[in-house]
């Protein structure tokens, strides 16, 4: 199984690549993050290395900050040193 997973992982490499920075960061997010933090977060912007996700409250911020490094390192083995910090804000009453 895991040779079909580098593969489908590798043509979503070459996909992502194929789109602006500020795009392809974004629609990354839940190939970085798994299934699990992405069905409860949205990557929402990228602007000069920083992403921003929108998380649901502040408990989840905390607890993701604890992963920003090993998030950084995904992105890093897909686009290079693209994305250098992840911001998680939590969402705003009524969002």
């Amino acid at each position: 199984m895991e040779p079909a997973r580098t593969g489908l992982r590798n043509i979503m490499r070459d996909l992502l690549r194929a789109r602006p920075a500020e795009e392809a960061v974004v629609l990354a997010w839940p190939l970085i993050c798994g299934q699990e933090v992405a069905s409860r977060t949205r990557a929402v912007s990228f602007s000069e290395g920083k992403l921003t996700v929108e998380v649901p409250d502040a408990a989840w911020r905390d607890q993701l900050f604890a992963f920003a490094a090993r998030y950084i390192t995904g992105y890093q083995d897909l686009f290079g040193p693209l994305v250098q910090s992840v911001i998680f804000l939590p969402q705003r009453p009524g969002t």
